[in-house]
């Protein structure tokens, strides 16, 4: 017994007729009356009576017929569920993003994605970046997105996709630096500075070219990612040098209520993002589809603030 057999005989069943059942499935009448005979041949059992040219079912064909039904409807159901999944249309989805852009810009992101596809299930999670990294080597996620850090020690399991784009100077819109095409580090030695966490990839690079440039890196106001950063710079108690996708979300969301002028850096400072696959959990088409487009939405953001996004 086998599907090309069972779906003759629902046909035939539902028609009562061998030359309907070619006409309808594009086959030839001998073809028909050959899947009956192995279907019947299979089973053991008579399924038809003749009477004239029509075949009457036997009663146990009415039992057959219920059971064939139920297995054909799922194989359809299978087969249309395997052909979203291959042309990328459905499916799940489990991702992690930093604080910054799951804020806000990469939550947007996905829910335009799903507007499009209403089959999908994702799991979302709000991670630090070193948390990102581990799920992303322990297989937990799809992918991830992350600030890049060089890793130290054992080989990591999981590829990074890296991108790199200039950091702006965020200032009140009234302080005297605001009107400078561009800022130098060295403008602002001593100058109240908010700040990431110590630990975190840009304020150890930052610490050096503030070294580097003979200035004071007075930070006065840290945190685990810049948004909250935005009501201290707004209200003038500090200024910051910030990743360009805090550019994007600020104007965006506008927590400064406009007090705050994002301002390009004279000697450019390259903040690395990294969208992070891991090594053995092979993508499903879905979810490299959506990993793809979101390196493409990342770009795009990136060059809209004039942030010479480069891929690296």
């Amino acid at each position: 017994m086998n599907f090309i057999q069972l779906n003759v005989f629902r046909e035939v069943m539902e028609s009562g007729s061998i030359s309907q059942t070619a006409k309808k499935l594009g086959r030839t009448q001998p073809a028909i009356t050959l899947a009956i005979k192995n279907l019947e041949k299979s089973l053991d059992i008579k399924l038809f009576e003749r009477s004239g040219r029509r075949l009457l079912p036997v009663p146990e064909a009415r039992y057959l017929l219920a059971e064939a039904t139920e297995i054909l409807d799922r194989m359809s159901t299978v087969s249309e569920t395997m052909k979203s999944l291959r042309n990328a249309h459905s499916g799940s989805l489990v991702v992690a993003a930093m604080p910054g852009p799951s804020a806000f810009i990469f939550p947007r992101f996905v829910s335009d994605t799903m507007s499009e596809n209403s089959d999908i299930r994702i799991t979302f999670s709000s991670r630090s970046s070193p948390q990102i990294r581990e799920l992303a080597s322990t297989q937990s996620i799809d992918f991830g997105f992350a600030d890049f850090d060089a890793p130290i020690g054992k080989t990591p399991q999981y590829h990074p996709d890296i991108v790199s784009a200039e950091c702006f100077c965020a200032l009140h819109r009234d302080h005297p630096l605001a009107q400078n095409s561009r800022v130098a580090i060295s403008d602002l030695d001593d100058e109240p500075m908010g700040s990431l966490h110590s630990n975190l990839p840009l304020t150890r690079k930052l610490a050096r070219e503030f070294e580097s440039a003979g200035a004071r890196f007075n930070i006065v106001n840290a945190s685990q990612f810049f948004l909250p950063l935005m009501p201290f710079i707004s209200s003038g108690h500090c200024c910051s040098i910030v990743d360009p996708l805090t550019v994007v979300t600020e104007r965006e969301l506008d927590i400064g209520r406009g007090q705050i002028t994002f301002v390009p850096l004279q000697k450019p400072v390259r903040y690395e993002y990294a969208i992070l696959t891991p090594l053995h959990r092979p993508l499903s088409q879905f979810a490299s589809r959506i990993k793809d487009n979101w390196k493409e939405e990342l770009l795009s953001m990136l060059e809209s603030v004039n942030a010479r996004p480069k891929q690296m």
